[in-house]
């Protein structure tokens, strides 16, 4: 009598392409998220340190768009936004069913488009930059100054909402320090662009401050996600 033999099902764990490919698309575009504002912040304050006349007490950083090097800031803008947008694709996936997993991720896709018009539309020249521009404010601005002026009012209070948002995340994660630094982060912002929008002194300055905060804190949220993967 013939014996038939069956084979035990086997208890070896096995990773799905489908996974493995998901993880490696989320921390692929995480990468882009880690890198994008940053490089925003290094080259924008490379050319505050470089270009003859800028004085960032004074200057925003979005006066760089002007002058003969003016096409640096703009292209820096517009490719920092396009990134941002990519990388909050690897952001709306790592928080994706979490608090906050769905308003964080748009948030930062808005600055981005915030970024890119902020390149498209420049500011007037005004205050002495660049050399050879009278000091003070013009008289009258332009449509396109008024339109960037626009642009950086949406990516701020994107970015401010963003790190708000994250702040609840990371609470209701129980991740207190986190959620603390994410709030710190807003903060820094929305106190600078007040400071700034109120004339206060050296306001140019701190709104670079609190601008490039928020910006690093979202990489940093980017690239914690991006090691747990």
């Amino acid at each position: 009598m013939a014996t038939v033999q069956t084979s035990a099902p086997s208890t070896a764990t096995t990773t799905s392409p489908t996974t493995t490919g998901s993880s490696s698309t989320t921390r692929s575009l995480l990468t882009v998220a880690v890198v994008a504002q940053p490089l925003w912040a290094v080259v924008a304050l490379t050319q505050a340190a470089t270009r003859d006349g800028y004085d960032i007490t004074r200057h925003p950083l979005s006066a760089l768009s002007n002058g003969s090097l003016g096409w640096i800031q703009i292209t820096n803008f517009v490719l920092a936004g396009v990134l941002t947008i990519i990388g909050a694709g690897g952001l709306r996936r790592a928080l994706r069913g979490t608090p906050g997993g769905t308003w964080a991720p748009r948030l930062v896709r808005i600055s981005g488009v915030g970024m890119i018009a902020a390149g498209v539309f420049v500011m007037d020249p005004a205050d002495g930059f660049p050399v050879g521009t009278p000091d003070g404010v013009p008289a009258a601005l332009s449509w396109q100054s008024y339109a960037h002026f626009a642009a950086g009012s949406v990516t701020f209070t994107a970015l401010i909402a963003a790190c708000y948002v994250l702040g609840r995340h990371f609470g209701r994660a129980g991740m207190r320090k986190h959620a603390v630094a994410s709030r710190v982060a807003g903060t820094a912002l929305l106190l600078g662009n007040g400071w700034a929008m109120s004339g206060g002194t050296a306001g140019t300055l701190t709104l670079a401050v609190g601008v490039i905060t928020a910006m690093v804190w979202i990489a940093s949220v980017a690239a914690r996600y991006r090691r747990g993967l």
